[in-house]
């Protein structure tokens, strides 16, 4: 037993290191440097809660907050819409071909995240793919310069790069049901409510974790806003990397991201006690 544990140990040691020294460190970090003020110095024992004043009586920041929520709302439920049927074809009707549906759908992150925002600028450009093609069938006003550098052209470039994250998690949702629980649905005469009573809620805590998968990284995300958005298209995490390049103000660009990282807390929250409620009166 001694030995098992030692090599227990041991092999979670690199694991545990990872986690205190990258994660719990630099959030530790963060947290103090929100409470410094922008003296150049990352710690000292003078500390203000200015920063965070501040956020809340400037209309800056809760309106990019506010449309960094709706943009990657909008980006997370396309995102999740578009995955359920492609997550239910792998899952009932692939057959054998599973593991070869699954590899097409992780394809794309076989390139640079960068590469594929580049990709979606080509393709919605004014002289793009897009363009190109409506010019070719003389389609009224083509070509549109309103396909890029807005906020729709951020959201379908994040419901593409985030694809994978929502698709996985719906599969092994869905993979996990009983197919009995399906065939007995159909025996006793309840075909076309299968899919709502027995298949849906089964299958929505993968949709919840896919929301969250999605929803979570696209709300900090920075470089899409930059290369497909636009000035109505700016998101916290350019006005976070502002803080942290451009302008200098690193305990500004702290208090931002605490204080962005405490709304996710509480909205990953109240979305669980919610999915909890709809579940057990469903």
């Amino acid at each position: 037993m001694k030995r098992r544990s030692l090599f227990e140990t041991v092999i979670n040691l690199p694991a545990a290191l990872i986690a205190v020294t990258g994660v719990l460190f630099a959030l530790g970090l963060l947290l103090v440097l929100s409470f410094r003020q922008n003296d150049g110095m990352l710690v000292a024992w003078a500390f203000t809660t200015d920063n965070f004043t501040d956020l809340v009586d400037g209309p800056l920041f809760g309106r990019i907050l506010g449309r960094s929520v709706i943009i990657s709302g909008l980006a997370s439920l396309t995102t999740v819409l578009l995955a359920y049927p492609v997550a239910y074809f792998i899952t009932f009707r692939a057959g054998n071909r599973r593991a070869l549906w699954l590899i097409l759908v992780t394809l794309p992150f076989w390139t640079s995240y960068l590469l594929r925002v580049f990709a979606w600028k080509t393709i919605l450009g004014y002289n793009g793919i897009l363009n190109s093609a409506l010019v070719r069938l003389h389609i009224p006003g083509a070509p549109f310069e309103s396909l890029l550098y807005n906020p729709g052209a951020v959201v379908v470039t994040l419901a593409h790069a985030y694809a994978a994250f929502a698709i996985l998690p719906i599969f092994v949702s869905l993979s996990a049901i009983d197919p009995k629980l399906i065939e007995a649905g159909l025996d006793l005469g309840a075909a076309p409510a299968v899919f709502r009573r027995v298949v849906l809620p089964l299958s929505l805590p993968g949709v919840a974790a896919a929301f969250v998968l999605v929803f979570v990284p696209t709300l900090g995300d920075y470089a899409t806003p930059l290369l497909v958005g636009g000035p109505t298209s700016t998101m916290i995490g350019n006005l976070i990397q502002d803080q942290f390049g451009s302008i200098g103000d690193w305990p500004a660009g702290a208090a931002m991201a605490v204080t962005v990282m405490a709304a996710l807390a509480l909205t990953y929250g109240l979305g669980r006690a919610a999915l909890r409620g709809w579940q057990r009166f469903a």
